[in-house]
């Protein structure tokens, strides 16, 4: 193949732009604000699964709290009604009255502990509130951070992307001045030699592998036609020739 040397160094010009498009996308891939986002979305996860925990704590708590007063609310009423009918007179059994006076001291006990479910469950219950009022806080303070760290990302990113159309449109200016058969060769090896197509020879060594030249080699070059299409033979990507190539 040949192109002109112009064309031929035109080359090196896409090939430094690509160049500098790969490190956008490294630097875009690499935004350290990645790993904060992530190591915060898993506090938060980790938080949320705790509050909604705490939420149905208190949930299931204020209906144990129910539950309880109701049976406290209910061995009252028989302990009230209990009472009337033992100063009301209407029992006149001696048997009968032992009866009733032993179900209200019974009573007045059953009453008792369950007053003192009444307060455990609601121990617990506030004990429940609090963590939740807690968790709900540091969700929010969390939430913040990821907000904050997105927002961070975000900026980068258009600044980045703006950076990334702005050398590709260049790209696209200089790679339509270039035959389009030496382009496809050179994306063609750009594919194959991770990510670099043409290297410069400098001062006899192909920047591309970062060899020297032998003496066959450089007496190879000198021969060759200024429009050849060379190639390096270590790393076969196309070997621009410049001033500086020290042949």
């Amino acid at each position: 193949m040949n192109a002109a040397p112009a064309d031929q160094i035109r080359l090196l010009d896409v090939q430094a732009l690509d160049v500098r498009l790969s490190q956008l996308a490294h630097k875009r891939k690499s935004l350290p604000e990645h790993a904060e986002i992530e190591s915060l979305t898993k506090d938060l996860t980790q938080l949320r699964d705790l509050l909604v925990a705490a939420t149905t704590e208190e949930s299931d708590t204020a209906r144990e709290q129910t539950k309880a007063e109701q049976d406290v609310d209910q061995v009252r009423q028989r302990a009230t009604r209990n009472q009337e009918r033992l100063d009301s007179g209407a029992v006149s059994s001696p048997k009968d009255l032992e009866n009733l006076q032993k179900e209200i001291v019974s009573l007045a006990k059953r009453q008792g502990d369950l007053e003192d479910v009444v307060l455990e469950v609601m121990e617990r219950r506030e004990s429940a509130q609090e963590r939740a009022a807690e968790l709900t806080e540091r969700v929010g303070a969390v939430q913040g951070k990821v907000d904050d760290a997105t927002a961070r990302r975000e900026a980068a990113f258009t600044e980045i992307d703006g950076e990334v159309a702005k050398v590709a449109k260049e790209r696209e200016v200089v790679v339509a001045s270039i035959p389009a058969d030496l382009v496809k060769l050179y994306e063609k090896l750009r594919t194959q030699s991770g990510g670099v197509g043409a290297a410069r020879l400098y001062q006899r060594r192909c920047e591309g592998c970062q060899l020297e030249l032998n003496i066959t080699e450089v007496m190879e070059v000198r021969a060759a036609a200024p429009d050849a299409v060379l190639r390096c033979e270590n790393c076969r990507r196309i070997l621009v020739r410049t001033p500086d190539s020290g042949i």
